[in-house]
């Protein structure tokens, strides 16, 4: 069997490694500015070009942002949920990922959520979601009803606590958010559709409370399919290319 030789990495993979490092656990935090070049060069042994490959290397990544000139220098940007996201979407964006595609992975996602903190039945979820939803009142205008209601969604996968499921979710509901602000008008029909939505989202409050994790599955699970049919309704292109600004 052919064996393919063992790549070695250049010493500004090896320096970006370390520094990477250095950020994800936590030992740079957001806006932390890095040393200087000749500390830093000092320190790795390494040649300014070297250094700067590095530095471009971690840009890339989003996890500095460099200034040029006298009063520049490199500043620590911690990974994040919105960068992973973005990115993601792109990906799904040049795949030709439809909106239906997105809003599937969301009914598999969000309804173990639901059975999971309904079976943990911890006074603490229940207020922490109930002071999700009493963000909007049911005077306020739709918009912002729909956007208390999205943002519910959010709360209920971090309430279930997985930071998996919660990154995952983050990418999904970022396009789907992007087609409910498209959807979403000021007409009748938009308004009833936000009123069932808030129905659904205060009886599974009550089933949370209950303990009953297979009813909040199954009603949870029942509302995305309804949400689904509802932003897919309108006719216009579901492709996640035309939903993304």
């Amino acid at each position: 069997m052919a064996v393919a030789p063992l790549r070695v990495p250049k010493t500004a993979e090896l320096v970006a490694a370390q520094l990477r490092r250095r950020i994800v656990e936590g030992d740079l935090q957001e806006g932390d500015a890095l040393p200087p070049e000749a500390t830093l060069r000092e320190t790795f042994g390494v040649s300014r070009p070297t250094l700067r490959e590095a530095f471009r290397v971690l840009e890339s990544e989003g996890l500095i942002e460099v200034h040029r000139g006298a009063r520049g220098g490199a500043r620590v940007r911690v990974p994040n949920d919105d960068a992973a996201a973005r990115y993601a979407g792109l990906v799904l964006e040049h795949r030709g990922a439809t909106l239906a595609d997105v809003c599937a992975v969301r009914s598999i996602i969000e309804p173990v959520c639901a059975s999971t903190v309904a079976e943990r039945h911890d006074p603490a979820d229940v207020a922490r979601l109930r002071a999700a939803m009493a963000t909007a009142e049911p005077s306020a205008d739709v918009r912002h009803r729909a956007g208390a209601q999205t943002d519910f969604h959010a709360e209920l996968v971090a309430v279930a606590g997985n930071q998996t499921l919660m990154l995952l979710h983050s990418i999904v509901q970022r396009i789907i958010d992007s087609a409910t602000t498209r959807r979403i008008g000021s007409g009748q029909a938009d308004d009833e559709a936000v009123h069932l939505g808030e129905r659904a989202h205060h009886r599974l409050l009550d089933l949370i409370e209950a303990g009953d994790g297979e009813r909040a599955a199954r009603t949870w699970r029942r509302h995305l399919d309804e949400t689904t049919e509802f932003l897919l309704r309108d006719g216009r292109s579901t492709m996640v290319l035309d939903l993304m600004p």
